[in-house]
């Protein structure tokens, strides 16, 4: 077994608590748990916790909450913990190269991609929209730029055509805590080694925005399904439909499959509807929208849909969007 080291660990959502999980249940020594300050949630506006927050606490490990690292105080404070390594999973904050290079081995990230490829702030979401067979997760050593550093272990998996950025992150969920453990004691062992990335091959994970869901109907069924599934669970494509009292309603789409065939009928026409779902022409073949999510409404299968809403879908009918 390799020799324990004194971690601070950084991190906020869920997929952080996951890695966190796995380091206190290994033979390392977890110091400090860093995580942004408490933040509003609910109707109530409650102060709440985030989840590596609430897993430290339960563990009775220290909390560190600073807006930032500009403060010296802040600094000073993780500077005393004497970590042997810092290690960073969607923290969220930036980290100053006083704080990089406080512990002994420094600072290490679990990025969700194959670095180069999707640096930034959506990795899981750019790879599924782009179509990329497989993604993935790269420990990394962290320097001053975004997603830079020199990588030092990477773990795959495939994209599935029925995979969502949903089931992906769970995917990443269980390889990154692996590959995080394996990379620790490559390091406690000295054993590890750093490959530089090559920056001509770097493309840019942009954070997600509403106004991307609007579905285009102009652009080719392969690209929607894609992007379709990238924003699943959020921000969730969705299109705008008017009814015959010319009110418009906004319809979520969660679930759709390609239809191969090329029809006349132009970009955005129901050209099909049955239990099974409602078939709009693109750009190239067409969209089959199976699980839709009608305002105010939760989720449902397209025939339960039909069965309330059959008025709203009627064949022949042009659904807006963006190009129409």
């Amino acid at each position: 077994m390799s020799p324990p080291l004194n971690i601070i660990f950084a991190g906020t959502p869920d997929f952080a608590a996951k890695h966190l999980a796995a380091l206190i249940n290994s033979q390392h020594n977890i110091i400090a748990v860093y995580c942004p300050p408490d933040k509003p949630a609910g109707r109530g506006k409650k102060l709440t916790a985030c989840a590596t927050k609430l897993l430290a606490l339960e563990h009775n490990i220290p909390v560190e909450q600073p807006k930032n690292f500009k403060e010296s105080e802040d600094q000073q404070t993780l500077i005393n913990y004497q970590a042997d390594i810092m290690v960073v999973v969607a923290y969220g904050l930036l980290l100053p190269k006083v704080i990089l290079s406080a512990p002994r081995l420094g600072c290490i990230n679990v990025h969700g991609s194959i670095l180069p490829e999707w640096r930034g702030a959506a990795p899981i979401q750019r790879a599924i929209e782009a179509g990329d067979p497989k993604t993935g997760v790269t420990i990394m050593q962290m320097d001053e730029g975004l997603d830079t550093g020199d990588m030092i272990l990477k773990a795959t998996c495939e994209i599935s055509q029925q995979d969502t950025s949903a089931t992906i992150y769970e995917k990443l969920a269980e390889l990154g805590p692996q590959a995080l453990l394996e990379t620790l004691t490559l390091m406690a062992e000295n054993n590890h080694q750093c490959e530089l990335q090559n920056n001509d091959l770097a493309t840019y994970a942009s954070k997600l925005n509403k106004e991307e869901a609007e579905l285009n109907w102009q652009l080719p069924a392969k690209i929607l399904h894609q992007k379709l599934r990238a924003y699943i669970p959020w921000p969730v494509a969705q299109f705008t439909l008017t009814d015959e009292k010319h009110q418009q309603h906004r319809i979520r789409v969660w679930q759709a499959s390609i239809v191969e065939s090329d029809f006349q009928d132009a970009p955005g026409t129901i050209v099909n509807v049955d239990k099974t779902g409602i078939t709009i022409a693109t750009g190239e073949q067409a969209l089959k929208l199976e699980i839709l999510q009608l305002p105010g409404k939760k989720s449902l299968a397209f025939a339960d849909v039909l069965n309330g809403r059959a008025d709203w879908f009627q064949k022949g009918q042009s659904i807006n969007g963006i190009g129409k």
